[in-house]
């Protein structure tokens, strides 16, 4: 039986046509701020991996199951209400725990679901935090997975 593929793919979509047709303005303003920061943070060019995620990077996993992929190292979607961060899960480490969650209570209004950060409006939170926030995950990231 073959291994079913991924779903979420890198794709040659142009990222600033997306963030540009976003709506509201407001939508589309932030977006492209967050570009910005995850470019700048991750030294990566956007990328869009499948039709709503802008990544950064890329990295190579595979389960105990045998089940692998491909996708982004970090990386956001402008969803209509809310922009969800991905791979901003809670460290396993105690102290790493202790610090991600004491930047979450300064970063603002926000709700962390499962591994992603949901955040309704970027002037609701604290950008040096949320800096903060995307370098210590992206450093954990490349623990886990070193950059080939």
């Amino acid at each position: 039986m073959a291994e079913a593929q991924n779903k979420t793919v890198a794709t040659d979509a142009d990222v600033a046509a997306y963030v540009a047709a976003l709506e509201p303005e407001r939508r589309r303003e932030e977006a492209s701020a967050l570009v910005a920061l995850y470019e700048r943070i991750t030294g990566e060019p956007a990328k869009m991996w499948g039709p709503s995620i802008i990544g950064f990077g890329e990295y190579h996993y595979r389960y105990d199951s045998g089940r692998s992929g491909t996708m982004c190292r970090s990386g956001f979607a402008p969803r209509k209400g809310k922009h969800v961060l991905y791979g901003m899960a809670m460290p396993e480490d105690p102290a790493a725990a202790g610090e991600h969650e004491a930047r979450l209570a300064r970063l603002g209004k926000h709700k962390l679901e499962g591994g992603c950060l949901n955040i309704a409006r970027l002037d609701q939170v604290d950008l040096g935090v949320l800096e903060e926030l995307i370098a210590d995950r992206l450093a954990e990231m490349n623990r886990l997975y070193p950059p080939a």
